[in-house]
């Protein structure tokens, strides 16, 4: 497989239940093929995709003491930012090209489970910088619960079977800076190869290419979606849930040619994470003489912190 296949959300919405069942085909295929779909006809508008770009640009370009201000050392990064040079692919020992911010689930006293959520840190200098970024989040989020529906009924499951999970989840919002290089990197390049911790990933499109994903070759191909297309990908918790059916692929953000290093990138994932109290335990469903259990039983927030530490935000 040489490019990442281009799937239409709209077809599972579909009152045809042949259709939405081909959606739910094509979407398991190529995450167990590659791990790797572009999306079109989501949830989150060119409207809301252009002003957010906006207020994250906004944000970066603000002076380093101002942003800093903004970076809390007891969150991790799990809130707010982080300053350029602070994590790291796991298995790397120069670290990632890039700064962020993250947008996190708001606390809920409906929600038990979400008291150990930490609230958003806003951005005084920015008005409507919080307010887009929710937004977007909430968008992306309603994409992502129809697509681990559709996940769901491709694994025999009952489709609501991850509702429970990523209603009110720990999922992070993460507006990404990758800086102009401004000299030789020593063999740092923008995102080191690694595979994203969470369910899922849904990916706006970024401001300039260097997104490449690992296929079943060992060969590197670019992932290139079309316009007002998300990028998808499997993440480590639901390859882990799935006892390696579905595969979390390795990606990186490779540097751009020396002629275009002048150019900042900008590159906004949405990662998907479960509830901390969920069970990352191999479904039975994926367990046969075949495929024999692969990992041992861990909960979503310990799994979480292990990576964590492993990608350097937690000391």
């Amino acid at each position: 497989m040489n490019k990442i296949p281009s799937l239409d959300l709209s077809r599972f919405t579909s009152k045809d239940p042949a259709t939405k069942q081909q959606f739910v085909t094509d979407l398991g295929n190529a995450f167990e093929e590659i791990g790797f779909i572009s999306l079109k006809n989501h949830f989150l508008s060119e409207e809301l995709t252009l002003a957010l770009y906006k207020e994250v640009k906004a944000f970066f370009d603000l002076p380093k003491s101002t942003k800093q201000k903004y970076e809390v050392a007891n969150l991790h990064g799990q809130r707010g930012y982080t300053s350029f040079g602070k994590e790291q692919a796991v298995g790397h020992s120069k670290a990632d090209l890039k700064e962020f911010w993250h947008f996190g689930q708001e606390p809920n006293t409906n929600f038990e489970f979400s008291k150990n959520y930490h609230p958003n840190i806003e951005v005084s200098e920015i008005p409507n910088f919080n307010k887009v970024g929710m937004e977007a989040f909430k968008m992306l989020e309603k994409t992502g619960v129809y697509l681990l529906r559709a996940i769901a009924l491709y694994l025999g499951l009952e489709e609501s079977y991850f509702d429970q999970w990523s209603t009110y989840g720990n999922s992070i919002l993460r507006p990404i800076h990758y800086p102009p290089i401004t000299k030789e990197p020593e063999d740092a390049i923008r995102a080191g190869a690694h595979g994203d911790i969470n369910l899922i990933t849904l990916l706006m499109g970024a401001s300039t290419g260097g997104l490449q994903v690992l296929n079943k070759e060992n060969n590197w191909i670019d992932a290139i979606p079309n316009e007002n297309e998300l990028v998808i990908n499997v993440g480590d918790m639901l390859e882990r849930l799935t006892n390696n059916k579905l595969k979390s692929t390795i990606h990186r953000v490779v540097n751009p040619p020396k002629e275009s290093w002048h150019q900042p990138r900008y590159s906004i994932p949405f990662f998907m994470h479960p509830r901390l109290d969920m069970p990352l335990n191999c479904l039975e469903v994926c367990i046969d003489k075949e495929s024999p259990k692969a990992h041992e039983d861990i909960m979503a927030g310990d799994f979480l912190f292990e990576r964590l530490k492993a990608i350097g935000l937690i000391k």
